[in-house]
């Protein structure tokens, strides 16, 4: 039996997020990467029309990224409880119905997506040739969703016995690969030399599902060197429903949660957009400087969901209580440090997004504001790993819909329906909206962490 290169039920905690959560955090920077590389090829080799296809289509590509790597954090969970628990041939059969699952869904997402991207489509713009841009580009990203969601779920395994150093390198190389062939398929020339037609933004999609489906067979290798690999049977493959629904279960809410991002993220933008153009491209431009110092505390999510997984399994609940201590105590930290970072480099960055001086009084203005709320995101981002480690998915979703719809939707109708009209004022309610929801959250968490690890005691069957 092959052993395990990282052992999450015993090695040092801090250790451990460490290895994990560095490479994690390096694969998201790439993978973020993508959608920027993708919008400059666009923008540059073909017009400001398919720029603009790339743009309006995101939400939508965004929606199938959610249900990806959903079901990527429910198989995690399962693997990493069973694996814990030593029980690896329902490990193996978890993995081998998540393949089974994600070709479903993608097969579900293909018919529907290609049939009606256009009517999609057509509710955010209805220009013509923006419209034929994005239908081209969306309907190749549909039919190959089956690599992204195979993709996702080879990383599951992978990630639930603490190794994310695999999908880190398929990222970087899936980037680098992607940079590649986008002016390649474009042109369809080859250092100067024609080969085939020209596929333009065709071959920018053909480019991103070509990149994701290369990294499958990386992943596949890594996988042969996993304890789960040789307890996987040609029978585990057949459609089991209960597996299934299990990770259906776990899956979905977290889908949901990611969802509710950029549902959130639209509600902000309906508010901004009283102040005008400049506080849009202001506040976008913000925003996405903003994400970068985000990225830490996702790669310690990832720690803390497959750490938490396998010690849940394993029934060794000192450890889930310590790795979800020490797990705030790190990001905590973390997040005030980039928080102060964030707030004096705020004027800085915003130059390099655009040279609107309104523009960048409104971004740095937002960033100065939201470096305030920074060490109220760990209470969130780890809480949320807990849970799902811990196979309670459902909270993750309903705090989610708190904190990025209901409450966001009431305290900004006020601040701009009944209030003066403040583009600071916006941002300091999201700031005590963000606080009062995490110390909430945080306190709920302790009790409800608590109150399953001692269910578990007693009913152990459960």
């Amino acid at each position: 039996m092959k052993s395990y290169s990282i052992n999450l039920k015993e090695d040092s905690i801090f250790q451990l997020f460490i290895k994990i959560a560095i490479p994690s955090s390096i694969g998201t920077i790439f993978q973020n990467l993508y959608s920027v590389v993708d919008s400059i090829f666009a923008g540059k080799m073909i017009s400001t029309f398919a720029l603009a296809a790339i743009g309006q289509i995101f939400p939508i590509y965004f929606v199938i990224i959610a249900l990806g790597v959903g079901l990527g954090i429910g198989s995690t969970a399962l693997i990493a409880n069973n694996i814990g628990s030593n029980n690896l041939n329902k490990a193996a059969q978890v993995f081998s119905q998540s393949i089974v699952l994600s070709i479903i869904v993608a097969i579900i997402i293909s018919f529907i997506g290609i049939n009606f991207s256009e009517i999609i489509i057509r509710t955010i713009n209805d220009n013509q040739k923006t419209l034929n841009y994005s239908t081209q580009y969306i309907n190749i990203i549909f039919i190959g969703s089956i690599f992204i969601f195979i993709l996702m779920t080879l990383n599951s395994s992978l990630s639930a016995q603490g190794d994310t150093k695999s999908y880190r390198n398929v990222l970087i190389f899936s980037f680098i690969l992607n940079i590649l062939l986008n002016p390649i398929l474009i042109t369809g020339k080859f250092f100067g030399m024609k080969i085939f037609v020209p596929l333009g933004i065709s071959g920018i999609a053909i480019a991103t599902i070509l990149s994701q489906f290369v990294g499958i067979f990386y992943l596949l290798f890594k996988i042969k060197k996993t304890i789960i690999y040789n307890n996987i049977k040609l029978i585990y493959f057949i459609p089991n429903f209960s597996i299934i629904r299990s990770v259906l279960t776990h899956g979905i809410p977290a889908s949901i949660g990611l969802m509710m991002i950029a549902v959130g993220s639209y509600i902000l933008l309906f508010f901004v957009a009283y102040f005008g153009d400049n506080a849009i491209a202001g506040y976008t431009a913000a925003t996405r400087y903003e994400q970068l110092f985000f990225l830490p505390l996702l790669g310690l999510s990832t720690a803390v969901i497959s750490i938490v997984g396998q010690n849940f399994g394993g029934k060794n609940y000192d450890r889930v209580k310590e790795t979800n201590r020490k797990a705030l105590k790190l990001g905590i930290f973390i997040l005030i440090i980039l928080g102060i970072i964030m707030y004096l480099t705020s004027e800085l960055a915003m130059t390099i997004f655009t040279s609107n001086e309104e523009a960048i009084k409104y971004g740095s203005t937002y960033l100065k504001i939201s470096a305030f709320m920074f060490p109220a995101f760990p209470f969130f981002f780890i809480n949320n790993a807990t849970f799902q480690g811990l196979k309670k998915p459902i909270i993750v979703m309903f705090i989610a819909i708190l904190r990025f719809v209901f409450i966001p939707i009431i305290v900004l109708s006020l601040i701009i329906f009944l209030l003066d009209k403040n583009f600071v004022y916006i941002f300091i309610a999201l700031v005590f909206m963000h606080w009062f929801i995490a110390i909430f959250y945080f306190i709920y968490s302790k009790y409800k962490i608590s109150s399953i690890l001692h269910k578990s005691i007693e009913f152990p069957e459960d």
